[in-house]
């Protein structure tokens, strides 16, 4: 049977399938073209990475996203390119990645197989080191514990670490690895103890300092970073144990190798000029010779 469409509904068709080749190939670079702006999401209070103070976004990683941005000026010929900053947390970012709400997560994030379903990722640009924050007064059976000490050792290992870890609460930002490596440990010591999440720093710092929490783990800088400047008085310290390393790297759209591309070439130009290290010098307190090492490992020839 043959359908005759009316003259509205014609049109409306002819318009829908002048649009599918834009949606199909659809990508950053276009999307960032046609709308002269370059959406760059960060976590507001993940200084010294990316933090917010007033309307001020700043950061390591926002000088970064800002070193990208001048290159797309370059590659696109777009010299009033518009920056807009957008702040999320932790548990929407990767889906603000995916459905291109935001072109670049500008925070470092670890590239965890589940994340790299529905995003992708730049090379590394820091290696971070999971650490632990507790009062000065902390008893001494969970420092032993947190910082590796045991007592004994054999068959009563185990039971050690239990008590020195038992009836404890422990915090984390949800969603992250931080929050899977403590349960995955809980499970092998079998840990009768209490995992709370929350959204950030602030508030797993602020738990433990009122003494509603034993212990908060997350990124040793910004743990460095939020203590310093919010408790100078001495009332919270870090442990120097680092629990686990990750390279860290900024999340960008999956399957969109041309902008990928961009984002790598930029900060490998970046490592062999040494402005990486300047930036480091900048935020981070400068750059061991660990981190030097790296920058040749993680830029691409």
């Amino acid at each position: 049977m043959n359908v005759q469409l009316t003259k509205p509904a014609s049109l409306l068709m002819t318009c829908l399938l002048a649009l599918l080749p834009v949606v199909a190939g659809a990508n950053t670079l276009e999307r960032v073209r046609a709308n002269n702006t370059l959406n760059l999401g960060y976590l507001p209070d993940f200084a010294p990475f990316s933090s917010m103070e007033g309307d001020k976004v700043s950061g390591y990683s926002i000088d970064l996203c800002v070193k990208i941005a001048d290159r797309i000026k370059a590659e696109l010929g777009l010299a009033s390119l518009q920056l807009h900053y957008q702040p999320v947390n932790i548990t929407e970012a990767t889906s603000a990645v995916a459905s291109g709400k935001i072109d670049i997560l500008c925070t470092p994030t670890p590239a965890t197989l589940e994340r790299r379903k529905t995003v992708s990722y730049s090379i590394p640009v820091y290696t971070a080191g999971l650490s632990v924050v507790v009062r000065d007064d902390a008893s001494e059976a969970l420092l032993n514990v947190l910082n590796g000490k045991v007592a004994h050792s054999g068959p009563t290992w185990r039971a050690t670490v239990n008590h020195g870890l038992a009836n404890q609460t422990f915090v984390t930002t949800g969603g992250g690895v931080s929050e899977s490596w403590i349960r995955e440990q809980m499970r092998l010591l079998g840990v009768v103890a209490t995992l709370i999440t929350v959204k950030d720093n602030d508030e797993g710092i602020k738990l433990v300092a009122d003494g509603k929490a034993d212990a908060f783990f997350s990124e040793r800088m910004s743990l460095k970073t939020h203590v310093a400047v919010d408790y100078p008085s001495g009332k919270l310290k870090i442990l120097d144990r680092i629990f686990e390393y990750a390279p860290v790297s900024l999340m960008v759209e999956r399957s969109d190798e041309n902008f990928r591309l961009l984002v790598d070439t930029t900060l490998s130009e970046m490592y062999r000029s040494g402005e990486i290290e300047q930036a480091y010098d900048k935020y981070l307190g400068g750059a061991g010779k660990t981190a030097k090492k790296l920058f040749k490992v993680y830029a691409q020839p």
